[in-house]
């Protein structure tokens, strides 16, 4: 893979890789119930972030199934103050499939930074690098239908919804259903152009 234009800059945030010094605000969100319910897992702990920030920090190769990119979303203006945060969340790509140039994106918040538009920008910031430098034809998205945040962000990228999956998926003794959002390279391109 070629080297990435990261860290990535939009009107707000800053997209870099993250750091190990990220491990108490990571912390902050992915040990929260109300975080982990949507990603059918439960709530992380500390030690399970450091493992993780490991990961993360050392990029992907991005050539094979599996092989993901998750970026450290960081406010750049006044509001990062609030709460003192210098994570407040997190973006990802996951190559679903190198062969057919498909990929999920994803996207986390700490609550306490929710409703600021975070997620839109971050998501929006990390779809334009998967289909200008990665050469994804596809990104897509699956997510709880509860998640109605999420599902928010989704429609405000243009992304189409082509998918409910009913009760797919078991969170504990709670059935989840998911929807699957989605958008092609050129679907992206015509939409900004």
């Amino acid at each position: 893979m070629t080297a990435l234009s990261l860290p990535l800059r939009t009107e707000r945030l800053l997209l870099r890789l993250f750091t190990p010094d990220d491990l108490d605000d990571l912390y902050a969100y992915q040990g929260l119930p109300d975080v982990a319910r949507y990603l059918y897992r439960p709530p992380l702990t500390r030690e399970q972030c450091a493992q993780t920030l490991t990961r993360r920090a050392a990029g992907t190769a991005w050539a094979a199934d599996g092989d993901a990119l998750s970026l450290a979303v960081c406010p750049t203006d006044e509001t990062k103050a609030v709460g003192g945060a210098k994570v407040v969340g997190e973006v990802s790509l996951k190559l679903a499939s190198a062969a057919s140039r498909q990929a999920e994106i994803g996207w986390t918040v700490n609550p306490a930074y929710g409703g600021r538009g975070y997620a839109t920008e971050a998501a929006r910031a990390a779809a334009e690098l998967a289909f200008a430098e990665l050469g994804v034809h596809r990104i897509f998205a699956r997510l709880d239908v509860l998640n109605t945040g999420s599902v928010r962000v989704c429609e405000r990228l243009g992304m189409r919804r082509e998918a409910h999956l009913v009760e797919n998926d078991l969170d504990g003794e709670r059935w989840g259903s998911e929807y699957v959002y989605a958008t092609l390279a050129r679907e992206w391109k015509a939409d900004r152009g």
